[in-house]
């Protein structure tokens, strides 16, 4: 299941890369492109001293490129810099990597060295000395000097984050041209990527302070991601690191690009809103603008702490992947299915779900189905490596689901009486999203079952409001495409999942009671395929027989839309692939009328219900 839409570091990379695409104006200090620099003294990770007269001296040119262990932009090219300097080194290139950031200690930039394998020296550049009299103020930003430390290039190292959509190769252009005794013909490009970290005197207090208003917001609603091993690139659990990206907080909370949480407010309610209110996002803007003041420690909240483990206790079946799944270090991002062998004898009735990603750094979501058939193997057989790649599907049919994961979830038990039945010598089929880090990564993700322990009354249904029918001409912004059904029994539903493709911008789900009022079930305004959830509702919502559920939802098509993989645009239908697109809105609920205690049904009749949400799939509304 690929993706071609320059998405491989999810949708924080993209809004890093933009936002730092100008680089700030380079001060008085700054050497202009063919002015000798100044002579400096530097250091690099293994204490050694070193000087610019040192460096250059028996080498054609050197190249300085200004990294960090927390910018994704500047991770994702790890085996670029490499490549490069495995190519330029013997032709008399020597190349240093630079850390200027004050809020990266030495023993994370020591390890982040020795994760990525970088074949040249890391300088550990304390108070930004370097970069200063380089003029850098970006990662990724390559800095070249010839051999008479003449500054002969400072800019980006190519034009994309995704190695297969470069088309200028700007840093390697110039060092051609260099060894060759030409004049540079690019000497200077903008850079994309993150601001470098300059260490800047604490400012003691302010009306809005860290430890009394800002430290309370973090822990609310950042820290779930944003601490060490989990999907945030950086961590956002003290105030240097906090201070390091206040002006990042401020951009990305007044746009509500984090926390990501895609519902319109008012549009349904549901739990575990990952929604900042208005007063904070000012909040943060307030303490961005003041300079990010500290404040009084006594102000200060207590760590948050994170459980570790099995939330919900020791389940009573956790399945994985017989061996882990690697993971290429660039690229698109990666939907990977993994099937797992219930081994189970006789029906189990589910009553929770936990998932445990292997390698949060990379686990975007999970979602997790039941295949009853040998459909699964199958597609296993003919994938090489563990599990088999799938684009917005899975593939085949399944008999049900149980369950998914995307960060900020928390396990939760069903309610009393309430379960999903795994039947015997099922399989459960694992869809995991993955985004590169920029290194080669590892992933086992496993799950954890929770059984029954007291009868079932009602079964947990899946409904699907769906048309096959859809067909996007080729050019349409706003194409629109519906879907419905009716429910033909008292029903509570308990939450709703949107699913789109890559063209998809928004989508619309309400309820019609049979007295002609609705009620909302969610609105996506601003669809991102990155971002999927399933949304719970605070509180489940009866929805009585006759009840019909709407889909609205959006499509562009057009040539103007950067995540349309189809260049020019063509028709688009139905379909699993890349280039195609879906229309579905997944309802969880229950049966209000079903006591499969004083009523049991046969085991066909429960491993084949007969569900309302698939009829009249292919009726166009």
């Amino acid at each position: 299941m690929r993706e071609r839409s320059s998405l491989a570091l999810g949708a924080i990379l993209a809004t890093l890369a933009l936002a730092g695409t100008l680089a700030l104006a380079a001060g008085d200090r700054t050497p202009p492109i063919g002015a000798a620099v100044e002579e400096i003294a530097f250091t690099t990770l293994d204490g050694k001293q070193h000087s610019l007269a040192e460096a250059t001296r028996g080498a054609k040119a050197v190249v300085f490129v200004f990294l960090s262990t927390q910018c994704p932009v500047a991770n994702a090219y790890t085996e670029r810099l490499g490549d490069l300097a495995r190519r330029y080194g013997p032709r008399g290139v020597r190349f240093f990597g630079v850390n200027s950031n004050f809020h990266e200690s030495r023993e994370e930039i020591a390890a982040h060295a020795r994760e990525r394998q970088f074949p040249f020296p890391i300088v550990v550049d304390e108070g930004s000395r370097l970069a200063d009299r380089l003029g850098a103020r970006m990662t990724p930003e390559a800095v070249l000097l010839d051999a008479k430390r003449i500054l002969r290039y400072r800019g980006r190292i190519d034009d994309h984050t995704d190695p297969r959509r470069v088309r200028r190769h700007d840093l390697r252009a110039a060092l051609d041209d260099l060894l060759a005794g030409r004049p540079i013909r690019v000497a200077s490009t903008p850079v994309s990527g993150c601001e470098i970290r300059r260490a800047a005197a604490v400012i003691a207090s302010g009306e809005v302070t860290y430890c009394r208003d800002v430290a309370p917001i973090l822990q609310r609603h950042c820290q779930e991601c944003h601490r060490p091993g989990e999907v945030g690139p950086f961590p956002l659990l003290t105030y240097d690191q906090a201070r390091a990206w206040a002006k990042e907080i401020k951009s990305y909370t007044a746009r509500r690009a984090m926390p990501p949480w895609k519902p319109e407010p008012g549009f349904g309610e549901f739990k575990d809103a990952r929604r900042l209110t208005d007063a904070e996002i000012a909040t943060l803007a307030a303490w961005a603008d003041a300079g990010a003041p500290y404040g009084d420690p006594a102000d200060l909240p207590p760590p948050r702490e994170f459980p570790t483990g099995w939330r919900l206790g020791q389940p009573d079946l956790v399945l994985e992947p017989a061996e882990e799944y690697e993971l290429a270090a660039t690229g698109n991002d990666v939907y990977r299915c993994f099937v797992l062998p219930t081994g189970l004898t006789e029906d189990r009735w589910v009553v929770a779900t936990e998932f445990q990603p292997g390698n949060r750094k990379v686990v975007h979501h999970v979602l997790g189905f039941i295949d009853t058939t040998d459909a699964a193997e199958r597609l296993d057989e003919r994938d090489p490596g563990p599990g088999y790649e799938s684009f917005g599907g899975i593939g085949f049919i399944p008999a049900g689901s149980v369950g998914g994961w995307a960060p900020g979830n928390m396990p939760r038990r069903l309610e009393e009486g309430v379960g999903r039945l795994l039947p015997a010598n099922s399989r459960v089929v694992l869809q995991v999203h993955y985004h590169k880090s920029g290194r080669v990564e590892r992933d086992k993700t496993r799950i954890g079952l929770y059984f029954a322990r007291t009868p079932i009354r009602q079964r947990l249904r899946t409904a699907m409001v769906i048309n096959f029918l859809l067909a996007i001409p080729p050019g349409a912004e706003r194409h629109e495409v519906r879907a419905q059904y009716t429910f033909t029994r008292n029903v509570r539903a308990l939450s709703v999942t949107p699913h789109m493709h890559l063209l998809g911008r928004e989508m619309k789900v309400t309820a019609t009671l049979p007295d002609g009022s609705t009620r909302p079930l969610v609105w996506i305004k601003d669809w991102d395929f990155n971002w999927q959830d399933t949304y719970q509702f605070r509180e489940p919502i009866a929805l009585p027989e006759g009840t019909r559920i709407d889909v609205v939802a959006y499509y562009d098509n057009s040539a103007r839309n950067p995540r349309n993989p189809n260049q020019p645009p063509r028709w688009v239908r139905w379909g699993e692939q890349t280039t195609d697109e879906m229309c579905i809105a997944f309802l969880d609920f229950v049966n209000e009328e079903e006591d499969l205690v004083r009523h049991p049904l046969s085991r066909e009749e429960l491993l084949h219900p007969v569900n309302p949400g698939l009829r009249g799939l292919l009726r166009r509304p």
